[in-house]
């Protein structure tokens, strides 16, 4: 196992313990077993684990992190939930297994992603190891990245769009859905080290670049007939340059820049 592999399993490891610690389950609550259901469904913990490798890079200790990575992983599993319902996406399945509507049915499932939503805030804003002014900022970033502008808002125009999405509107679509979660997730990091405007800055123009480049390499592997195969390749190795090019204000941004790298040989 390579450093990184390693360092990335036990970054899982510390962010399924904490969020255990924040969603304990609790027999009978069927709300509870609903959001467990999808939050422990063998998820990549690509965005928790963002979050902490920035926190690492501003070298800083990464446990200060681990509240709001909790928090944005559970932002990313209330958006799976209402993204799969039979009024947006209709998807029976989720990560191999029935997704949580077909499971619980969708009233609790709607239920399931408003309670996650709201225990991710209540998690980023719960005093802690860290100033309440961070935790302040925290939320905001969340707030911001997660809403109408950015990851909802994404969302919205995919939808109006129906199954006609090329060029520019695919562009804008993946940096407002998933470009700006990726990038609450890296900024997080940073405020969780108390890092400086300039880190912050950087940590959103790596995240806008491999928030492109993590879509690009899912509609790849999805079969996605939107995309030209080869010159999505190119562009995808561009915009990974492009990301690792603005880690230069880091400590030691090693493993958000091995993270990037690793989205090109993907194969899940």
């Amino acid at each position: 196992m390579t450093m990184f592999n390693k360092l990335l399993s036990d970054y899982r490891q510390m962010i399924d313990g904490a969020l255990e610690e924040c969603l304990p389950d609790e027999p009978g609550n069927t709300l509870v077993e609903a959001m467990r259901y999808t939050l422990f469904s063998d998820g990549k913990r690509v965005r928790p684990l963002l979050c902490l490798a920035f926190c690492r890079a501003c070298a800083a200790d990464e446990k200060n992190a681990l509240a709001f990575a909790c928090a944005v992983e559970m932002v990313h599993t209330y958006s799976l939930i209402h993204d799969d319902l039979p009024c947006m996406d209709d998807d029976a399945f989720r990560r191999g297994k029935p997704a949580c509507h077909i499971r619980y049915g969708e009233a609790q499932a709607l239920l399931a992603g408003d309670a996650l939503l709201t225990l991710a805030f209540e998690t980023a804003a719960r005093p802690g190891r860290l100033p309440p002014e961070a935790n302040i900022q925290a939320v905001a970033t969340l707030a911001r990245c997660a809403g109408y502008k950015a990851m909802v808002g994404g969302q919205s125009l995919e939808f109006a769009a129906g199954g006609s999405v090329h060029g520019e509107l695919m562009d804008e679509i993946d940096r407002l859905k998933t470009g700006r979660l990726i990038e609450a997730a890296c900024v997080m990091g940073c405020i969780a080290a108390g890092a400086e405007s300039r880190q912050i800055d950087a940590a959103s123009l790596y995240a806008e670049n491999v928030g492109l480049v993590f879509q690009i390499v899912d509609d790849l592997l999805d079969g996605d007939g939107g995309r030209d195969k080869n010159k999505a390749k190119a562009r995808a190795a561009y915009l990974t340059e492009k990301a690792k090019q603005a880690l230069d204000v880091f400590e030691d941004a090693s493993l958000p820049a091995a993270f990037a790298d690793s989205l090109l040989t993907r194969s899940v």
